[in-house]
């Protein structure tokens, strides 16, 4: 009896390591399976502002393989503004891109079909105006007479006028000069303008140019930023599968951009010291989700509505804009994150 129970136990624990290893690629096999990508990969390009904070479920999707994972290769494109990513679109060089409202809205007037699949990202304290205290800018009252930097067509654009008229400040009454938004730097710091409008990262890019000369007036009151991925009418309809897989892929990236705000900020690695100390600051208050939301169809109608009083480029009719918004994807992927009326 001595000698057999040792040789039992033996046989006992082999027979348990090798149900345990059974099991171990049980599990491996069925993970791989359930991590495979349904069918063959898709290219997918997608033109991003990737330097603005608000791309960062984007950015997250792609760098932790959720597009990979529901079969897609994200192509990214880079660019510096929402309002270029759009032109990409429209030129058919990206299937998708990130884009703030006013773009859509300028883009509807003229009769483009544009579409947005989902809002990704708002925040309220992430537009503003930079001025130079030496040409007299120190209050928002004193914008007046002066020349403004800014990128026109862009939610930058809409702010400084909306921040102008809660001064009772005319358009006429100030001097706007267009430039791209990785321009706008430079041209404050030689003094081409006496202050710029924009949104961050530029916002601090402006502040640090002219650093000890600079007085800083924030938008929240008059503009809540919203960030949103969208596609050519055309393009979105006929790809409700692809748009289905986007939207699963954006929703993983925007819950790891709220759950890991350390690993998300790193995503922004070419972020200058400063500008990194303030995404640091500031991630609490943005706000990253999926949604469609009533807000935005309300925020796109106010938009209109200043750009036809301000005769910008299109037919001056108040589009339909349930027409610029795709809900049949996100209805079905997270209906809860639909509240569209419609």
């Amino acid at each position: 009896m001595n000698g057999t129970a040792p040789v039992r136990r033996v046989i006992w624990l082999a027979a348990v390591a090798l149900l345990l290893a059974l099991a171990a690629t049980a599990i491996w096999r069925f993970n791989a399976r359930a991590a495979a990508p349904p069918g063959p990969v898709e290219v997918l390009r997608l033109a991003v502002n990737a330097e603005y904070v608000g791309s960062c479920p984007v950015l997250a999707a792609r760098a932790q393989g959720y597009f990979a994972r529901e079969g897609i290769e994200a192509l990214l494109q880079p660019y510096s503004s929402g309002k270029a990513s759009l032109e990409a679109v429209l030129q058919g060089r990206a299937d998708l891109g990130t884009v703030s409202d006013i773009p859509v809205v300028l883009a509807s007037l003229q009769n483009q079909s544009v579409v947005i699949i989902a809002s990704i990202f708002e925040a309220e304290r992430d537009h503003g105006i930079v001025g130079r205290l030496d040409r007299g800018v120190s209050t928002p009252a004193s914008l007046k007479g002066k020349r403004i930097g800014v990128t026109l067509g862009t939610s930058g654009h809409f702010t400084l006028d909306a921040f102008l008229n809660r001064q009772k400040l005319l358009p006429g009454e100030v001097i706007l000069r267009n430039y791209t938004p990785d321009q706008l730097v430079g041209a404050l710091a030689r003094g081409e303008v006496d202050a710029a409008a924009g949104w961050e990262p530029f916002l601090t890019g402006l502040t640090h140019a002219i650093a000890g000369n600079a007085a800083i007036f924030y938008g929240e009151d008059v503009y809540a930023g919203l960030f949103n991925v969208a596609g050519t009418g055309g393009y979105v309809r006929s790809h409700p599968a692809t748009m289905r897989k986007v939207l699963r892929a954006l929703l993983a990236g925007a819950r790891f951009c709220r759950d890991e705000p350390d690993a998300a900020r790193a995503l922004f690695s070419s972020a200058s010291a400063s500008e990194a100390a303030r995404l640091q600051a500031a991630w609490h208050s943005y706000q990253f989700g999926i949604v469609l939301d009533q807000g935005l169809l309300l925020a796109l109608e106010d938009e209109a509505r200043w750009a036809i009083k301000n005769r910008l480029p299109g037919n001056g009719d108040m589009p339909n804009f349930l027409d610029a918004v795709y809900l049949d994807g996100l209805e079905v992927v997270a209906p809860s994150a639909v509240t569209v009326i419609h």
